[in-house]
């Protein structure tokens, strides 16, 4: 199961990147958006992605926060040592199901805001990057507030850095974007083999030990923890680094999704090759999280995973297209894809209150039943991240985050 990973992911990201070649010959690095009689229902459908994304990445989190170690007891060993076999089983297939869809989800649409931001600026006669650049600093101070404060697993930081880098590429032409995402692709594929192919070969089989000593997650205080992110910056920046290609080639290609309709009716070839691509991945995906040991956790992650959030996207495109996003769920999604900066920050605050030491402790005390415990956190944070969307929205235009963000930005602009 394992050998077949250093050849099927990269074809499958390969094939997909060449294969919006014949889908984008008109679009040129000025003309980016579909037609504006389809900009309204477009913006809506992918504030109903980002809803979902955001929500999604509180589905994986959420191990992350009940794990008595937080963080390190996750990379150390995401199924405790005293969990029973069904627990432990049920809980990889829970895991399985996130691990790392949302957060490709989360950087396709991320890839499109930056195309957005470029094709109105465009209109205008704007310089590009120009002001983004000072947005994507401010999304970079707002990920440092998050590492340092909330969760030491921010994305926010990477996001900006990205964000950033693919501004200027945007600037290239269609052809030599798609180059760019073959090639990113290509070269994440190849780092994340030979890492799955050396935990094979040294036998890694995800028995590691638990971290000794003082536990900051379960014994600290709200400023133990913060130092403690301080101290450990390096090891908890790593995965930033890792799908440094991933993100660039995500980012690229979400804009590039954006501009061959993906949310359009004539994009329905696109969204047809990209469901297939995922429904394939998805068997695997969920053979490789549940069975495949240490290097099944990692390719999974890292190599399928971003494969099936292309499948994810694509299906929320075409319910979106059939449906509509006026239905009492796709609202309540586009409504945390409103808030996403607040809604994002909010529920990693939640869940560390919940979990941690310097709040209700549920990591620790409730570690017997860590499975229920977390789904059912899983739960209530997600109603309560809906509702006060929902509340928030009926008085307010943008979320509390955004609000300051876009001021802070006007006020940059200005200066």
């Amino acid at each position: 199961m394992i050998s077949l990973l250093p050849r099927r992911p990269a074809t499958v990201v390969l094939s997909i990147s060449s294969s919006l070649v014949g889908y984008g010959e008109i679009v040129t690095n000025t003309n980016v958006l579909p037609a504006a009689s389809h900009r309204t229902a477009r913006i809506a459908a992918i504030d109903v992605v980002r809803g979902v994304a955001i929500i999604g990445t509180l589905g994986t989190n959420i191990w992350v926060f009940s794990h008595p170690w937080g963080l390190l007891g996750m990379l150390s060993a995401p199924v405790t040592p005293e969990t029973p076999d069904a627990a432990a089983v049920t809980q990889l297939v829970f895991m399985t199901l996130t691990q790392g869809k949302f957060l490709a989800l989360l950087s396709l649409v991320f890839g499109m805001g930056v195309a957005i931001q470029h094709g109105a600026a465009v209109r205008r006669g704007a310089r590009w990057p120009g002001r983004y650049l000072w947005r994507a600093t401010l999304l970079f101070l707002d990920g440092a507030i998050n590492y340092v404060l909330i969760a030491e697993f921010d994305v926010l930081m990477g996001y900006a850095v990205t964000g950033a880098v693919v501004a200027y590429l945007l600037l290239t032409s269609p052809r030599a974007q798609r180059r760019m995402i073959a090639v990113f692709g290509a070269l994440h594929v190849l780092v994340i083999t030979v890492i799955v192919a050396a935990i094979v070969l040294t036998g890694a089989n995800g028995d590691a030990a638990l971290p000794n000593g003082r536990n900051p997650y379960a014994d600290g205080t709200f400023l133990d923890l913060v130092l403690f992110r301080l101290d450990n910056l390096v090891v908890f920046r790593a995965e930033a680094v890792l799908i440094g290609f991933l993100s660039l080639a995500l980012f690229l290609l979400g804009a590039r999704l954006l501009g061959v309709g993906v949310f359009a009716p004539e994009g329905a070839r696109v969204r047809r090759r990209l469901l297939v691509a995922g429904a394939i991945a998805l068997p695997v995906d969920v053979v490789l999280g549940v069975a495949g040991g240490t290097a099944g956790l990692f390719a999974e992650r890292y190599l399928l995973a971003p494969i099936v959030a292309l499948g994810l996207l694509t299906l929320l495109a075409e319910l979106s297209l059939r449906l509509g996003t006026d239905g009492w769920i796709a609202r309540r999604a586009r409504e945390v894809g409103r808030v996403a900066l607040s809604a994002y920050m909010l529920q990693n605050l939640l869940a560390g209150a919940l979990f941690y030491g310097w709040g209700l402790g549920l990591a620790e005390s409730a570690a017997g039943a860590r499975v229920p415990v977390t789904i059912a956190a899983f739960i209530v944070l997600t109603a309560a991240i809906v509702v006060l969307a929902h509340l928030w929205l009926r008085r307010f235009e943008l979320g509390p985050v955004e609000w300051l963000w876009k001021r802070a930005a006007q006020l940059g602009t200005r200066a």
